[in-house]
């Protein structure tokens, strides 16, 4: 047994990586990598399967502690601390006036996001860490190309299969032929979890709620990346906000940004407080471009439940976060693509030929590709969905972020039945309590904690 995602000689080559895109020289601890014996390629390496001998794992962990010491400098344009972010938001979106709490149009939204969370994350499992081309070839494959319903291993020939083997651990619950309910998915885990603080703990929800949660109810094998360096600094004594950034260089992946939905829903008409609330959730185990995911997806979220048009979710998302940030170029750039690509896989390859370099878990190019599934979907629920799946990275979180917003704006009454029916109105989880819950359920004590968070923000 080797545990990833932990090992010192499984992170430095993303540490270096992560530090050259932050402009840190790094020269010197790239040569002293590569001549110990390290990947001779270390700005590309990723977990090994194997262990590294023990003075290379030492040598791991001085290169990580040397990054740490050697911070960016980007706290003009992305500062972390929520109050240099408030102080750089320009143009902000003022509330919208939010439908009354429990009524059917209100419940209705939020149930749609719900579901479209669900269906746009059960579309993109099988195939996620496939790349664009591959996806592609399964799809033109089986004659489901432009995609537009399930995946199906039905009439794949055996040569695309072994050339573009189906993620083993989903293929068996998420393919055409095999869903039965929605299973278990850390895109829905972290829902459940952000509902359950929410309800515990209201506007007064800190960082340190969230962190006593994640030791008391997720299990450290169901999460990755950011979230189980944050988890091991955790066991290590480590309190907020050390806990994202000591030897952790994911802080800039796309892990928060999944989070950060049920904030949103929870605070309808409100972006900037939802996107507040998310940071508290995200400083946890993220920094600077990562932290900004969640607030823009809190804040779309927040105007999704409310809004006519996708215009009003992006502009919403944006106003939450630094305009100068990498992010919320990324963000404009895919924005802007329409008025150039007309198709959407030239708007892919421009995003492709602009993010490409970064790892398909990294925030920037899911941000890019999330915004572009959103601007060509244009609030149509099954285009939304399907692009934010066929452009490729990371096909499961981006078809559930893009899923809830379309799910949102389209409101579960509409949703076609080809992708809610398959559900079954159930999700698994191992979360205490959320086992077999149904998404109306869900949807339910969304709308409870929209009208109590209202009122405790009153009395404030």
């Amino acid at each position: 047994m080797r545990l990833t995602w932990v090992q010192p000689e499984d992170l430095v080559g993303h540490g270096l990586a992560q530090a050259v895109l932050d402009g840190v020289d790094v020269t010197d601890l790239c040569a002293a990598w590569v001549a110990a014996g390290g990947d001779p390629e270390p700005l590309h390496a990723g977990a090994s399967d194997r262990p590294a001998p023990a003075p290379l794992r030492v040598l791991a962990g001085d290169i990580l502690d040397e990054l740490d010491r050697r911070p960016a400098d980007l706290d003009g344009t992305e500062p972390t601390e929520l109050a240099a972010i408030r102080r750089l938001r320009t143009g902000a979106v003022p509330d919208r006036t939010a439908p009354p709490a429990g009524g059917s149009d209100h419940h209705d939204r939020v149930h749609g996001a719900w579901l479209g969370r669900a269906a746009g994350c059960l579309l993109g499992k099988p195939v996620e860490k496939i790349p664009r081309a591959g996806i592609r070839e399964i799809l033109e494959a089986t004659g489901r190309w432009p995609l537009a319903d399930w995946f199906t291993a039905d009439g794949l020939p055996p040569e695309v299969a072994r050339r573009w083997p189906w993620n083993r651990r989903s293929a068996p619950t998420s393919l055409a032929e095999n869903i039965a309910g929605m299973p278990e998915d850390d895109d829905l885990n972290f829902a459940l979890l952000a509902l359950e603080l929410l309800e515990r703990h209201g506007v007064a929800l800190s960082t340190e709620d969230v962190a006593q949660a994640w030791l008391s109810e997720l299990p450290a094998g169901r999460l990755f990346t950011a979230e189980r360096v944050a988890y091991r600094n955790l066991l290590l004594g480590q309190v907020p906000p050390a806990t994202a950034t000591v030897r952790n260089p994911f802080t800039d992946w796309i892990g928060a940004q999944i989070r950060a939905d049920v904030y949103g829903w929870a605070n309808p008409g409100a972006p900037i407080a939802a996107a507040d609330l998310a940071w508290r959730d995200a400083v946890l185990s993220h920094t600077r471009n990562g932290v900004y995911g969640a607030m823009f997806v809190a804040a779309a979220c927040a105007t999704a439940t409310v809004a006519d048009t996708v215009e009003e979710v992006l502009d919403a998302g944006l106003a939450a976060v630094p305009p100068e940030s990498r992010y919320a170029r990324a963000v404009r750039f895919a924005r802007a693509l329409p008025a150039e690509h007309a198709d959407f896989e030239d708007a892919v390859d421009a995003i492709a030929g602009e993010y490409g370099q970064l790892h398909w878990v990294h925030v920037l190019n899911n941000a890019a590709l999330l915004t572009a599934a959103l601007v060509y979907g244009a609030g149509d629920f099954t285009a939304t969905i399907s692009y934010a799946v066929r452009g490729g990275w990371d096909t499961d979180s981006n078809g559930a972020t893009a899923g809830s917003i379309a799910g949102a704006l389209t409101g579960a009454a509409a949703l076609p039945t080809r992708w809610v029916a398959p559900l079954r109105n159930r999700l698994a989880s191992t979360l205490p309590g959320f086992d077999g819950i149904g998404f109306d359920e869900l949807a339910g004590r969304t709308v409870t904690i929209t009208k109590s968070l209202a009122a405790q923000r009153k009395e404030i």
